[in-house]
């Protein structure tokens, strides 16, 4: 890697605001580009990550239904790709970088294991011995090592505003950073206890709006809870009864649509009048002034904070601890964990791009391998994998 280089871009920066991240005002790139004709650095840093193969294979990763459930549910893909409308939505509004926003929110699942969370579990499990995994982690290595496409270097050699805005879209970084975070941290100067840029802010709040109303809608289509039981969720109660003294009684499909798009249209609009409210007290002048300060600049008041809460319980007892969902959580747990270890028992059996070469250092750097190898896969390879090495009839 080589020091940070300044890149710049034109660009119309009549529409942002002073606090806003401007693309020609950029910290550079790890390696030294010639700046794209007709793109600002933070559009090509969006291309980039859609171009990607880590974003092409969210869309056979779960999002909370392994992908063969259903057509209809939502996938990682899908998922991303609504993280990144709302953001995008929110950032023109707020007048912030809309590109930046956009780059981040597609960007902040790629380090996902297939089988969602249950599937980081077991490989956090099985890498215990060897510093654990991290799907926040995952992302960055896919970013700045793991995508090999450009002749020059690899990963996609996004700007230092990206990848702090991957790195810090859930905030300052608080406990002891993992060597790849702390790594690049020094290489390219970010402070990890300074929040985020608000386009990083946006992005992470984006991404609250997005599983909340959508996990609603995706356990509805499931049938793991009914319409009658959310009539005790603040949140969502006088929603639906405002759905049904309008329209009247909705086919179900509809009901569900209207009922996800108008929880999104609620949060989308207490986000934008609560941020709008900090930044007048704040008066930050610069991007700069956004990561100094001592709390978010972007997030939802006090009282939807507390209904969100709420609807969060809700989900977590009634959809992600739902027998179904455990089920699958169970099979993919098992999946991983003997996928994983199966190949550090016999890592002669690995394609040969994903073996470590013999020395003092093999076993981790073989564990490490074998942990991109399988969080690098989606759902259903995972399942045909360990179908051709665990089922004596199938072809390898």
């Amino acid at each position: 890697m080589v020091g940070v280089i300044s890149e710049k871009s034109q660009t119309n920066s009549s529409v942002l605001a002073d606090y806003a991240c401007f693309p020609a005002q950029t910290k550079g790139r790890l390696f030294e580009e010639q700046a794209a004709i007709g793109r600002t650095v933070f559009q090509r840093d969006r291309d980039r990550i859609l171009h990607s193969g880590a974003f092409r294979k969210l869309q056979y990763k779960t999002q909370v239904f392994v992908y063969h459930e259903g057509d209809y549910y939502r996938t990682r893909l899908t998922h991303s790709i609504e993280v990144a409308q709302i953001a995008r939505s929110l950032s023109r509004a707020l007048s912030f970088n809309e590109d930046l926003s956009e780059a981040i929110a597609l960007s902040h699942d790629l380090g996902h294991t297939p089988f969602g969370h249950a599937g980081e579990e077991a490989l956090n499990e099985m890498m215990a011995p060897f510093g654990g995994f991290d799907h926040n982690e995952q992302t960055l290595r896919i970013l700045i090592e793991l995508e090999r496409r450009y002749a020059q270097f690899n990963g996609l050699n996004l700007t230092w505003e990206s990848l702090e805005g991957v790195i810090k879209h859930n905030g300052p970084i608080d406990n002891v950073p993992s060597k790849t975070v702390s790594e690049l941290a020094n290489i390219m100067k970010f402070d990890l206890q300074e929040f985020g840029s608000g386009e990083a802010q946006l992005a992470g709040i984006a991404d609250d709006v997005a599983y909340n109303a959508h996990d609603i809608d995706d356990g509805l289509r499931a049938g793991i809870f009914k319409l009658e039981d959310l009539g005790s969720i603040k949140l969502v109660a006088p929603l639906i009864s405002d759905i049904q003294e309008k329209c009247g009684d909705l086919e179900f499909s509809r009901m569900i649509h209207e009922l996800s798009r108008r929880i999104v249209n609620k949060l989308v609009a207490d986000i934008l009048a609560e941020t709008s409210r900090r930044i007048t007290q704040l008066n930050p002048e610069t991007a700069q002034d956004i990561r100094k300060c001592e709390k978010p600049v972007v997030g939802f008041s006090t009282e939807l904070s507390s209904q969100l809460d709420e609807l969060r319980d809700f989900l977590f007892s009634k959809m992600y601890r739902h027998y179904k969902v455990n089920r699958m959580a169970s099979k993919a747990r098992r999946v991983i964990r003997e996928l994983f270890q199966l190949f550090i028992s016999e890592p002669d059996i690995l394609p040969n791009e994903w073996r470590a070469t013999a020395g003092p250092s093999a076993e981790p750097m073989q564990a490490r391998l074998i942990s991109d190898y399988i969080a690098g896969m989606t759902d259903r390879y995972a399942l045909l994998e360990y179908e051709r090495l665990f089922d004596p009839k199938a072809k390898v």
